[in-house]
């Protein structure tokens, strides 16, 4: 039997005003339904608002350490349910066992880390220009903030936007993606056990574009924090400084990873499959461009080549090499830029469709696909696919490789292969992009400093996890104090 959960609201767990559901199925079998949410209403969202507002007060006048202790243990609860939220999120939205693990650990420490960083609240104290007098800085919350979080890290997102608003004193009404709302549920779950007060966090289930814009859209909402497409997340930006609330957007990337001749290209081609398929290629930071310098192209080709086709498709559960896509749609969406990159004149190398067998029928699987003879200027090269499709694409030298690479509209993450100092210090200081790196894939990020990218990539507004998340989450205001 189907496991139906509620929402959760004012520290109880409650039906939607609706009476209505939706089911969550498993990736990797369609067949099988996960569990069953509700279908939130305006109304339902507005409880939640309301509740938030309501607990702020007593929230954000909780001393520091002892909002800190709350975080932690709730860090340590989660920790005792580990084995079971990463099977959870495996079954939901299909990522291999080793990468649900991986990801379930990130939340863990990113509540400990949130947890210590609460006892360093406060501000700063400044010299004043006459004697008799004080001047100093303090850090306030902002209020009642909303999270919009999307399905393909549905533990770890919600986890560094969940932590420092708690952290800070804020309140929190938290929308999960409809593919994959469990592991969001487990958060609150242990918050709730670890002591937060009632009201402090609230959790509505639902589509985006029924209850995602009434929180967007809300007077009582005073900071809003999304992460998802850069389509959604633009017109969620709009909504939201419509009242001048502070927004926070991290969207789309078109990662690229430069090879250069300096650069050991079997290794080179280990850390760009990893950048390309892991987590079957959906995350923001995805590699999806890898820009080979002419000289060693051919020979990057055939390593790249062979490290897809040694990768083994399947079910999360087993651990594969790579799990099955969350959905039908997207399935459907890497199909068609498979077929747009071939119509569009690009080779197709190895990949490119559904894997044979019978153990495929049931589950949203796509092998890992790679594409050569891509030029900068066709779609596969520019727009986000979202899925394990890599685009090869010649560069004939240094500067042509980083021209190719800065030419998108969008600016994420970037990395580069090379054993040349020079030109690691030049793409580092002239890639357009929020995060750079050498000799590392495009994924994979440190909890304790700033990501965030630069051009359609983000409202280039506010930074995300270390202090930059405290600092989204937090007003700052000056005191003279004449005596």
């Amino acid at each position: 039997m189907t496991t139906e959960y509620t929402n959760y609201i004012d520290g109880e767990w409650v039906a939607s005003e609706s009476g209505e559901t939706f089911d969550v199925t498993n990736p990797a079998n369609s067949d099988e339904v996960v569990s069953r949410h509700p279908s939130s209403t305006e109304a339902d969202v507005q409880t939640a608002i309301d509740a938030a507002v309501a607990a702020q007060d007593e929230w954000g006048d909780t001393p520091g350490p002892s909002r800190g202790a709350i975080l932690r243990e709730a860090g340590e609860l989660l920790a005792a349910r580990k084995e079971e939220a990463t099977e959870t999120l495996v079954r939901e939205e299909g990522k291999t066992r080793s990468e649900a693990g991986g990801e379930v650990q990130r939340a863990i420490d990113i509540f400990y880390y949130y947890a210590e960083k609460c006892r360093d609240l406060g501000g700063t104290v400044k010299s004043p220009s006459g004697t008799d007098k004080e001047l100093y800085t303090k850090r306030e919350p902002l209020g009642t903030v909303a999270l919009i979080t999307p399905w393909n890290y549905p533990i770890a997102i919600p986890a560094w936007k969940l932590a420092p608003a708690l952290a800070a004193g804020n309140s929190v009404v938290l929308k999960p993606a409809s593919q994959a709302p469990n592991s969001a549920r487990i958060l609150l779950e242990v918050l709730d056990e670890a002591g937060l007060p009632d009201g402090a966090a609230n959790l509505v289930t639902g589509s985006g574009s029924t209850i995602g814009t009434p929180l967007a859209e809300s007077e009582d909402i005073d900071g809003l924090s999304f992460t998802g497409s850069t389509a959604v997340g633009t017109a969620v930006a709009r909504a939201a400084s419509e009242d001048l609330t502070r927004v926070q957007c991290e969207m789309g990337g078109k990662n690229p990873t430069v090879v250069m001749p300096s650069a050991d290209i079997e290794e080179a081609a280990d850390i760009i499959s990893v950048g390309a398929f892991g987590t079957t290629g959906q995350s923001c930071t995805a590699t999806s461009r890898a820009i080979v310098h002419e000289d060693v192209y051919d020979e990057f080709v055939d390593a790249i080549v062979e490290a897809a086709e040694s990768l083994s498709v399947g079910p999360g559960l087993d651990d594969p090499g790579m799990g099955p896509h969350v959905s039908d749609g997207e399935l459907s969406s890497t199909l068609e830029y498979v077929d747009i990159a071939t119509s569009e004149g690009a080779t197709l190398e190895t990949g490119g469709g559904k894997p044979a067998g019978d153990e495929y029928e049931g589950g949203y699987y796509v092998e890992p696909t790679v594409f050569s003879d891509v030029s900068n200027d066709m779609r596969i090269a520019q727009e986000e696919v979202f899925g394990p499709v890599l685009a090869v694409i010649p560069a004939t030298d240094f500067d042509d490789a980083l021209d190719t690479a800065n030419e998108t509209d969008y600016g994420l993450s970037a990395s580069i292969i090379t054993q040349d100092l020079t030109e690691a210090d030049r793409f580092v200081n002239e890639i357009e992009a929020g995060v750079a790196k050498v000799n590392e894939k495009t994924t994979g990020l440190e909890l304790h400093v700033p990501f965030g990218g630069y051009k359609d990539s983000s409202t280039n507004t506010y930074r995300e996890q270390g202090d930059a998340g405290l600092d989204f989450f937090t007003s700052v205001k000056t005191v003279y104090r004449n005596f």
